[in-house]
């Protein structure tokens, strides 16, 4: 792997307050398990106790800055009762990671929120927006001293899809007009947080100028058969909507969505840097009349010879992705940060090789001139993978659920080593 990284790189892991806090009791997530629809996420990691142990491990695999995210239901248990014992937690939280010399990263927003929004809706109400820009301001006015990047929600159109669309999330509806109204309102939380953040940040003492993007899921979509311009048809829309839609919304500020289209948002230019979560390649079909399906069938990538192997979650490694994601992304001039890249694997020297291959596609995007400022594996360690419970191994750090015992990963000290190849250390 060629060594075109800079010298402020941020090197990490990814975790998420639901996947390894536990007993995060106040959510819509936590209602969704007693209910019976998933495995209960108990204790989990136990990282809300454990967190000074699990970032003193990433500080010895070599790591500078750390992605994590608040548990919104935590800190305003009640419509618009924050509870200042939790503020106090998280700031704890953070300042260990600055006392390890490791950047925070701090998510708002990922996947689950108070049981007093999911009660009125979730994000198919109206008032979600202002609840969410309302929080965001507090998170700055209560940690802004303390951070610098800040992401203000995790995948919106995953989220919005698999809770509203395909009903295998919280609260498990089936409906494209509930799914367009959940979007539009994530577009609109994020740009009316992006604004009330800047706002709070200038009024603030000794608050850091806030670096805000969004984590987006992004897809390398291949067509079928590169022959068919069809597929290559079905490919491109997929790409266009699924890539580009919402960031290139935020920049203009409009939404994108049939029935909400054209819209205003809160503001353009919502964006200081767009975060890429990067898992997989597609293969896309056409299926019926464009008319009807421009965006075309996924195809089992089994079918195709050229296809990599699967990981545990059934998702094609494909290194190349995140190399022709990153230089699709690039075209709208601002920062790119890796914010999740990783594999559900029992066999750690494939999680090795994956770490290789995709590090050595980030070289090559650097050394095009491709913005990229950070890489952060998902996940530190093994969590609760939502739908799938614990069965879903993505850890560089293995967690005995039972013991909560940790024990690095020979991947993760082959990322370390890495790391320190980069900066020239031994």
């Amino acid at each position: 792997m060629r060594n075109n990284f800079p010298e402020n790189f941020l090197w990490g892991a990814s975790t998420s307050a639901h996947q390894v806090e536990g007993n995060n009791t106040g959510n819509d997530w936590w209602a969704w398990e007693q209910a019976g629809n998933t495995r209960p996420s108990g204790r989990a990691c136990d990282h809300y106790n454990r967190y000074g142990e699990d970032f003193a491990l990433a500080g010895k695999l070599g790591h500078n800055a750390h992605r994590l995210s608040l548990e919104w239901s935590r800190l305003e248990k009640q419509q618009d009762a924050w509870d200042t014992g939790e503020w106090d937690h998280y700031k704890r939280v953070l300042d260990t990671l600055i006392s390890l010399d490791i950047e925070p990263v701090l998510t708002l927003h990922h996947f689950t929120i108070p049981l007093w929004l999911s009660d009125k809706g979730g994000f198919l109400w109206e008032g979600s927006v202002n609840a969410f820009s309302r929080f965001a301001a507090k998170a700055v006015r209560e940690l802004g001293s303390r951070v610098k990047y800040w992401i203000t929600i995790n995948e919106p159109n995953i989220l919005a899809t698999l809770s509203y669309y395909f009903g295998e999330w919280p609260p498990a509806h089936r409906d494209f007009n509930e799914l367009l109204t959940a979007l539009n309102n994530l577009l609109k939380a994020h740009s009316a947080a992006y604004e009330h953040m800047r706002e709070e940040a200038l009024q603030g003492k000794d608050v850091k100028n806030p670096a805000i993007g969004i984590a987006k899921a992004v897809t390398a979509f291949h067509p079928c058969s590169a022959l068919s311009a069809r597929d290559r048809f079905c490919a491109h829309m997929r790409n266009r909507f699924h890539n580009h839609a919402f960031i290139s919304s935020a920049i203009r500020g409009r939404s994108f969505l049939p029935g909400h289209k054209g819209e205003k948002l809160k503001r353009k230019n919502c964006l200081d840097f767009i975060g890429l979560n990067y898992y997989f390649r597609q293969f896309i079909h056409s299926d019926g009349p464009l008319r009807k399906n421009p965006f075309g069938e996924v195809c089992d990538p089994r079918h195709h010879h050229d296809s990599g192997p699967l990981t545990d979650m059934g998702w094609e490694i494909y290194p190349p992705g995140i190399y022709e994601t990153v230089k699709s992304l690039s075209a709208y001039g601002l920062p790119l940060m890796i914010a999740e890249n990783g594999l559900a694997t029992e066999d750690d020297t494939v999680r090795q090789k994956y770490i290789k291959d995709h590090l050595s596609e980030i070289s090559k995007a650097l050394s095009k001139g491709f913005p990229v400022t950070g890489y952060f594996h998902w996940s530190l360690m093994d969590n609760f993978e939502w739908a799938h419970g614990y069965s879903k191994k993505f850890g560089l750090i293995e967690v005995d659920f039972d013991t909560q015992e940790r024990k690095i990963r020979d991947s993760g000290r082959y990322y370390a080593s890495l790391i320190r190849s980069v900066r020239g250390e031994q």
